[in-house]
Formats: C-alpha cells, sequence, structure tokens
C-alpha cells in the first residue's frame, strides 16, 4: 500500500503520518489504511478513511495510527443504549465504542510548502465520524500503544469483508462547530440515509409545557391518575400543554421463567399480549357499564377538559420491553418469534452484566423484519384513531443484537427505523415521536424523519450524584446527536433538591420542558419561571451545546 497520499492540500498521509492542514494527527499510520476523497461544499476540507485485510470477517479491528499530545472530545455508549463523553490526549485515552471524536490541533505545520497558510499557525479542530459502510457499522477505540483503533462489525457471522473504503470521515477548520456541522452535512449526502436536523419537521410538543406520568406512577398510571396530575399542575397555574403517558398503559403477560431470574419491578420479562390498552385504561359508560369505551374516552377527555394539545404514549420498538409474545391470538400474523440477543464485544466491554441479561438469556419475541411495518401500522393508527398524537420509542438499541440471519445489525435496525418512520408519517402528521435509548449510529445514519431524540440517560430523582453527570451528559452529547435531532433532556422533578439546576439547564437547552411531579409535589414558583400562563415555553432556536473554552474540559469529572 502506498506510503504517500494525499487527497488535497488539507488531508494527506507522507511518510506515515496523517497530515490535517499540515498538522501531524496521527503517527505510523499503517500500509493498509486508505484514504478517500470527498468533495463536499458543506465542508471543503475532507476525506474518507478506510482499512484493507486478508481476511474476510464480520469483526475487524485495524489500527489507523497513534495519537498522542492531542486534546479531544469524544462521545461514547457507556451502556448499549446511552452515551456519554470523555476527554484526553492520548489514544489510550479513547473508550471502546466511540461515535464521534474532535480533536483540537495547535500544532505548528510541519510542511512550508504547498499548505494553506490561512490556518498553518491557527488551532484546526478535527472531526472524527465512524460510519456505516454497507452492512458494517464503524466505531473507534484506542489501544495501550496509543494507537486509534477502526472497529468494523455487521452483528451477523455470515456478513463478512476484507476492506472498508468510507468507514470513517474525517473533517477539519477552525471552527469546531462549523467543521461538526458541515462534517455531518457532507456525511449525509454520501450516505443518503438519513437527514439532517435542520431539514426536519419538529413536533409542536416542543413549544409547550408538558407532564409524564413515569416518576409520578412508574408502571402503576391508571387513567385515574392521569387526570389527578393533570389537575394538580393547573391548579397551581402551570397548566400542561402536552401529555406523555409512559409505561404502564399496555396489555402485557409476565413470562413466569424469566421473572425469577430478575429484580422486582424490572419490566423485561414481560411481552405484548395486545395493541389496545390494559383494563387501567378501560373506562366505561356510567350510564351503560358493560359499554367500554377505552383509551379514546380518556383522551377527549384530557383534551376537552384540561386543554391538553398533544397526548403521547410510550412503546418499546419491539412493542414492549421483552418483544410480542410469539403465538398470542390476534397477533399471529405478526409472526413473532423468540430471538436471543448478541451483544457486540464493544458494548460487552463497557457493560459485562448484559452477559447474563434475562433478555439474552431468555429471548425476546421479535416481530419479523417483513412484518413489522404492519406491526407499527395497526398499533399507530389504533392510537391515531384514540385521538393519540405521537409515540415515545424506547430500547431502540436492542436491535442492533438481533442482526444475525437477519444481513446484520445494520440491515435489521434499518428495516425496523423505515417501518417506524413511515407509520409515524402516515398516523401521526406531526411527526411525532421521541426516539429512547437509542445511541448507536445505526439508528441515526438511519433517522430520516425522526426529530426529538433523548440525549441522555435517565433522570434519577433518587441519585443525589446523578445531576451533575446527566446535565454533562446531555450538553455533550449535544454536540453530535444535535446534527441529527433535537436532543430531549428529559423530564425532572420541580419539587426536588437539584430542580432549579435542571430547570436552568432546560431554559438554556433549547430541548421540550416537562416534569414527573406526583400530583401535589410541585414548586410552582420554579415552575412560572419556565412556562407561561397559557402553558406555552420559551425556546432557544438551537440546541444548547457546551461553549468553545470547555469542550475539552468535563466538568462533571
Amino acid at each position: 500500500m502506498c506510503r504517500e497520499m494525499k487527497m488535497n492540500q488539507e488531508i494527506s498521509v507522507v511518510n506515515g503520518n496523517l497530515l490535517v492542514h499540515s498538522k501531524t494527527t496521527l503517527t505510523g499510520v499503517p500500509g493498509n489504511i486508505t484514504l478517500a476523497p470527498t468533495a463536499s461544499v458543506d465542508l471543503p476540507t475532507g476525506a474518507f478513511l478506510g482499512a484493507v485485510s486478508q481476511e474476510s470477517k464480520s469483526h475487524h479491528v485495524f489500527p489507523i495510527g497513534k495519537l498522542e499530545n492531542l486534546r479531544f472530545i469524544c462521545c461514547f455508549r457507556f451502556k448499549l443504549w446511552w452515551m456519554t463523553q470523555k476527554m484526553g490526549t492520548f489514544g489510550k485515552d479513547i473508550p471502546i465504542e466511540t461515535q464521534f471524536m474532535l480533536l483540537e490541533n495547535k500544532e505548528a505545520s510541519c510542511l512550508s510548502e504547498g499548505t494553506d497558510i490561512d490556518t498553518q499557525d491557527e488551532t484546526v479542530y478535527i472531526v472524527f465520524l465512524p460510519l456505516l459502510e454497507g452492512l458494517f457499522r464503524a466505531s473507534l477505540q484506542g489501544n495501550a500503544k496509543n494507537e486509534v483503533e477502526l472497529c468494523l462489525e455487521s452483528g451477523d457471522p455470515a456478513v463478512q469483508t476484507s476492506e472498508s473504503r468510507y468507514s470513517v470521515f474525517i473533517g477539519a477548520g477552525t471552527d469546531p462547530f462549523k467543521v461538526l456541522t458541515g462534517a455531518v452535512k457532507s456525511v449525509e449526502k454520501h450516505l443518503r440515509t438519513f437527514v439532517h436536523r435542520e431539514r426536519k419537521k419538529l413536533p409542536g410538543i416542543l413549544d409547550y409545557f408538558g407532564w409524564c406520568t413515569w416518576d409520578a406512577f412508574y408502571t402503576d398510571v391508571t387513567a385515574e391518575g392521569v387526570q389527578e396530575g393533570l389537575e394538580s399542575l393547573a391548579e397551581g397555574g402551570a397548566p400542561p400543554r402536552f401529555l406523555i403517558i409512559d409505561d404502564g398503559w399496555q396489555s402485557v403477560a409476565r413470562e413466569e421463567n424469566m421473572w425469577t431470574t430478575v429484580a422486582a419491578g424490572t419490566q423485561f420479562p414481560s411481552r405484548l399480549i395486545d395493541i389496545k390498552e390494559n383494563h387501567k385504561f378501560q373506562k366505561t359508560d356510567e350510564k351503560q357499564e358493560d359499554s367500554p369505551l377505552g383509551l379514546k374516552h380518556i383522551i377527549e377527555d384530557v383534551k376537552s377538559n384540561h386543554s391538553v394539545k398533544y397526548v403521547y404514549v410510550w412503546h418499546a420498538i419491539t412493542g414492549y420491553w421483552g418483544g410480542v409474545k410469539p403465538g398470542t391470538t390476534g397477533m399471529e400474523h405478526y409472526e413473532s418469534a423468540l430471538a436471543y440477543p448478541v451483544v457486540s464485544p464493544g458494548v460487552l466491554n463497557n457493560q459485562p452484566g448484559l452477559a447474563s441479561d434475562c433478555l439474552t438469556v431468555f429471548g425476546l419475541g421479535l416481530v419479523n423484519p417483513k412484518k413489522v411495518f404492519h406491526f407499527y401500522d395497526e398499533l399507530h393508527s389504533y392510537l391515531a384513531a384514540a385521538g393519540i398524537d405521537g409515540v415515545k420509542v424506547d430500547a431502540q438499541n436492542i436491535i442492533e443484537t438481533l442482526g444475525a440471519g437477519f444481513g446484520g445489525r445494520v440491515s435489521i435496525t434499518r428495516q425496523y427505523h423505515e417501518a417506524l418512520e413511515l407509520s409515524i408519517a402516515r398516523n401521526f402528521p406531526d411527526n411525532g415521536c421521541i426516539a429512547c435509548m437509542s445511541h448507536n449510529t445505526d439508528g441515526l445514519y438511519s433517522a430520516k424523519r425522526t426529530a426529538v431524540i433523548r440525549a441522555s440517560d435517565d433522570f434519577w430523582p433518587r441519585d443525589p450524584a446523578s445531576h451533575t453527570i446527566h446535565i454533562a451528559s446531555v450538553a455533550y452529547n449535544s454536540l453530535f446527536l444535535g446534527e441529527f435531532m433535537l436532543p430531549d433532556w428529559d423530564m425532572f422533578h420541580s419539587l426536588h433538591p437539584a430542580a432549579e439546576y435542571h430547570a436552568a439547564a432546560r431554559a438554556l437547552g433549547g430541548c421540550a420542558i416537562y416534569v414527573s411531579d406526583k400530583p401535589g409535589n410541585h414548586d410552582f414558583k420554579l415552575l412560572k419561571k419556565l412556562v407561561l400562563p397559557d402553558g406555552s415555553i420559551l425556546r432557544a432556536q438551537l440546541p444548547g451545546r457546551p461553549t468553545r473554552d470547555c469542550l475539552f474540559v468535563d466538568p462533571s469529572r
């Protein structure tokens, strides 16, 4: 392989060094690493990096060069579901499952001829975006030798390759925010599988104050509890204009053999047995006790009597945490079958408990990917007919673990996301969808319509140490996630020791503002700083992100 590769004057490999704007960025670049040009008006300085192997496999790890003494920020998955930030200066500092990395290079130019004189002595910001290429998904990681490694995986032993040419996009410039935006827009034009946030329709909930039932009731939510929560907030002068009925409304059955192996209160051992609501939401006509009115009656009531504009309900991307119960009467046409998650080595390294997770051991009821649009469409059309305006779709990253036999993780994720977005477009015209537990690039680079994404692990009201970590993670994750969708900073409690901290962050976040207060437990003085009398909010035009001076310094560590 040639030791000298010049894409343009800005990015090249010379004598085994990756030069960006003539500044040494990686050293010791191996001979099997390739560069391919890109012609993008969004970011003039860009190139694609790939690698070649002598062996065809479903999982590759390629060293791409040493990183030493350059500050960086990266976002990596510390759990299957979520990313958080990490800062460092050496290759060994790069965590496994890194999906975005931004470097700061203040070094003087190492070349005196043929260089861009405008950036020779300026700080250059260099972004590395591991991508999807064909049926493979890329990520970055470091090793003890300070080498940056490119990890390629298909998630299906039968899907193999010996080379990649466009697995990492490298972009650079003197403004870190413009570099990142330009890089993602360049990749958008290259892949044509996703759409940048700026071109997506934002749902109406973002401009109103909301209430979510989760922390107030967890899965014990009832129709009466929904009424009580809305009334309690309205009486204090903070009327919710959107409502999220979280987990607890669906018809599910517990798998007893799974239940004995997990902690009490977890929902993973349960599977969906009907697309309709459970008995807690089966309201009846007071005049005719045997005449069920169900979810539709409840939604009509909250909209007419509480002036709620939008109502969303929760469901998992597989229907419920444990999927759709195979063989359930009335749901046979979805062809649900038990599938056993196979977690990627990188995720398992960061979250080893998944090896004995109940879904890994006992399986998940997976709807046939060829039937999944019909599942979503029947579920969503039923909800839309009841007056529901959108859905919060949770546990999305579980799909990446189920690719064996379906063409791999990229293939099955794309099938599920295309079906989900098509159903939402058909049934919820306001683009009513919140993506949740969805921080993998398989999904991000497949999202053409979804415009809102939960930006970090949950708000944990009972964990005092979690709040600084939560806010920092959202802010730094938003650097990357905010190019794809509008980051959602999650619910919080208005009556809580960290309430003002969370409220201030959301006031700056450009995000939806909603609480999960228990009825009667509110701080209306605080809420009135966020919520106007008509239930609307003032929202920043762009996602909240860290300023340039703290990009490479982690305040939570």
